[in-house]
């Protein structure tokens, strides 16, 4: 004989019905603000190696440094260059003159699009940046884009 109540639920159907409700909210919480459709998960790490457990997504990887994005003459003066993979933008404000900054928009992570017009843009929410140092030009942004280290050494620029 069942010695349940006769309006009892069973626990199973209560454990498969929460589990689709967690599938549908991590589903729901996906998407980024890029126009991709959701983020590509980042790699992950044990814990401590040699253990075992939960993983737990790696940080945000710096580019490597004394990897050459460009020649001088591929950044146009009064512009710049988004180097997406690497996620930096290099500028060059005035004639020889270089900086670098983070290409991930300090608003909500969106990699920024494009350098135009004196202002490194990002497509995301329309926050721009200053290609001279990073400075928030139009919100809804509110900090500059973190700078990066460049070295220009004859006509090539390297991550350092």
């Amino acid at each position: 004989m069942n010695s349940e109540a006769p309006d009892a639920t069973p626990r199973r159907t209560v454990l498969l019905a929460g589990a689709g409700s967690v599938a549908a909210l991590a589903t729901g919480c996906g998407a980024d603000g890029d126009g991709g459709g959701g983020t590509t998960p980042g790699p992950t790490v044990s814990p401590t190696a040699g253990t075992t457990g939960p993983a737990t997504t790696a940080p945000a990887v710096s580019p490597p440094a004394g990897a050459t994005l460009a020649r001088t003459s591929e950044i146009p003066v009064g512009g710049g260059t988004v180097f997406k993979e690497e996620k930096v933008v290099v500028t060059q404000p005035t004639q020889g003159d270089f900086k670098a900054f983070s290409a991930v928009c300090t608003h909500q992570g969106c990699t920024v699009s494009k350098v135009e017009n004196g202002t490194i843009d990002c497509a995301c929410h329309g926050s721009k940046f200053r290609i001279a140092d990073g400075s928030v030009a139009a919100g809804p942004a509110r900090r500059p884009l973190p700078a990066e280290r460049i070295s220009v050494s004859g006509d090539a620029i390297t991550l350092t």
